[in-house]
């Protein structure tokens, strides 16, 4: 934290590890997930560890997922403020949830108690370990002496240049949550499709690609990075990377990214796609983040 003492705050749907979270010295509040009729917080695996959550939905556990309410949002941005600082809330992409909205109508309310604090909610246009990569990079605003005003609008005018790209080699929760039909289920399933997906200007999940196989599908991920990464194969941003439950296929994109872009900077994040993100993608989903030229829906 820098002299300016205002806190980052993110949502448990960025999708980086507590200890992640705690390096960087920013705040989360989590989303809430079922499993077969019992609620949890997705709390970065503290509750139920991914593997466990993911065994589960492989062997037919039902699953469902509710965002944070503008009263959980009241009580936690009042405990922020209630320390002195300012906050600054990086929010899960509104074209996913309608978090966004909730956390805006919560810092509204909370803001008319603090009058001599600032509290800004920003829309994100992002999520999972692309949220984290956001989440990484206003902090490193932070640490080099960025005020608050600073960071905020950096985010809101860099947004669009964080990049998703996603391949999903299991279809079958997205068969279960309506978002591919049975008959593309099944046809997928026989020929082994593999669909890309990236989150478009409006933060939605966009599928781009359907692939023959899993070989293809990270060959395509890996060379959408080439094709728009900052500086093409020369990239030296961050590179984030996370999985359900299929960590081999997420080592065979990094091993793809670090032999093409020999200058990322540092070594590639790997994580686990959380429980809430999780409940929607089920097992077999990789996703690769990284900062390039803006999106086109």
């Amino acid at each position: 934290m820098n002299a300016d003492g205002y806190i980052i705050s993110c949502c448990s749907t960025c999708d980086l590890t507590r200890e992640q979270i705690e390096a960087l010295g920013v705040s989360y509040i989590p989303f809430h997930f079922t499993l077969d009729g019992k609620e949890y917080p997705d709390d970065l695996g503290e509750s139920m560890s991914y593997e466990d959550f993911y065994a589960a939905m492989a062997h037919g556990s039902s699953t469902s997922t509710s965002q944070v309410s503008v009263g959980e949002y009241v009580d936690y941005f009042t405990g922020l403020l209630s320390s002195g600082r300012d906050v600054l809330h990086l929010s899960f992409s509104s074209g996913l949830s309608g978090s966004y909205s909730s956390a805006a109508t919560a810092a509204e309310t909370v803001g008319r108690n603090f009058p001599d604090q600032k509290i800004y909610v920003v829309d994100s246009l992002a999520a999972s370990s692309g949220y984290g990569l956001f989440v990484d990079k206003l902090c490193e605003l932070r640490d080099e002496g960025k005020s608050i005003e600073e960071v905020r609008d950096w985010a809101i005018a860099n947004r669009q240049r964080l990049h998703h790209w996603f391949f999903s080699t299991d279809l079958t929760f997205y068969v279960k949550g309506g978002r591919v039909s049975k008959i593309e289920g099944v046809i997928g399933g026989v020929l082994s499709i593999c669909p890309l997906l990236h989150v478009s200007r409006e933060g939605k999940l966009v599928p781009v690609y359907k692939l023959r196989g899993k070989k293809r599908a990270i060959d395509k991920c890996v060379s959408m990075m080439v094709e728009h990464a900052d500086g093409g194969t020369a990239y030296s941003g961050k590179c984030f990377i996370c999985n359900s439950a299929c960590l081999s296929d997420a080592e065979a994109v990094a091993a793809q990214v670090r032999e093409k872009f020999p200058s990322v900077d540092g070594d590639i994040v790997i994580n686990s796609i959380g429980t809430t993100i999780g409940s929607h993608t089920g097992p077999g989903t990789v996703a690769l983040f990284f900062w390039g030229d803006e999106r086109q829906d």
